[in-house]
Formats: C-alpha cells, structure tokens, sequence
C-alpha cells in the first residue's frame, strides 16, 4: 500500500446495503446512509440532498467565520437553500440560490455583505465547484436581536 501525500486524501467509501440503500463511510470514519430510490421511499438523504447540504455548511461555516473574526455578535445564524435542476440528463444544478438568515446585536451590514460574498466568490469550495455550471446566488437577512 502506498503512502498518502499531503494533497491527497483517504478515501470515501461506498457500500452497497441493499435494494436502493448505500452506506458511505467519511475519510474521517463517519457513516452516511443513503437512500437512491428517488422519490419512492425517503427513508434516507439522497446523494443530492448531501451535496447541497454539504454546500450549505461550506458557505456557512465561512459566514460565521467571518463575521466571528470581525468580532461580531451573531446570536442566531441559519441558511436556507433552494435549487434548481435541469429537466435533461445529467439533471445537474441550475441554479442555487443561498439565503443567510442572521440575528444579533448591532450586526454591521457591511460585514454581513462582505462574509457574504467572501464565501460565495472566494472560499468556498463547494460553492466554486457549482459555480461553472449553475448560476449561485447569495443573499442575506439581518434580524435585529430584540
């Protein structure tokens, strides 16, 4: 067996449970079920529904960051995704759209904005991984902490 070099990873692996079911298991050990069937059953995320959410936690994981080292006081963060598919195989993405939904006290605007648009142009991998083919949109929503 060969050594890992530093830019390579270990592997994700997949395995086959069963009628529409397979189990991933994270370069960090993690298991993943996974349902396949489509819409037929549900009774597991679809490999989709983990790439979005994937994308979700990359941008957001950024945000928080951010706007953390702008010592900012976020009391309440959240993202709300939604997307849209192409009608011909391979239904790739389409567009995905990001909302980022955050409460705290006095919240700059400005560093909001920029957190922002810093994860969705510049650090964020997933997000820079949909961009050539689907239009991403980001937006945010400052609530004021009461």
């Amino acid at each position: 067996m060969s050594e890992i070099t530093p830019t390579q990873t270990l592997p994700t692996s997949l395995r086959w449970a069963g009628d529409d079911y397979f189990i991933a298991t994270s370069p960090s050990g993690h298991a993943l079920t996974i349902d396949v069937s489509g819409e037929r059953s549900k009774t597991a995320p679809g490999p989709l529904e983990y790439f979005i959410a994937g994308a979700g936690a990359c941008t957001a994981a950024d945000v928080i960051s951010i706007l953390q080292k702008k010592r900012q006081d976020v009391t309440s963060y959240h993202v709300e995704i939604h997307t849209e598919r192409r009608d011909e195989h391979p239904r790739s993405f389409r567009k995905v759209e990001l909302r980022h939904i955050l409460r705290g006290r006095n919240l700059s605007e400005d560093a909001v904005a920029h957190a922002v648009e810093l994860s969705t142009t510049k650090y964020c991998s997933a997000l820079a991984t949909l961009r050539p083919t689907a239009e991403v949109v980001a937006s945010y929503v400052i609530e004021a902490e009461p």
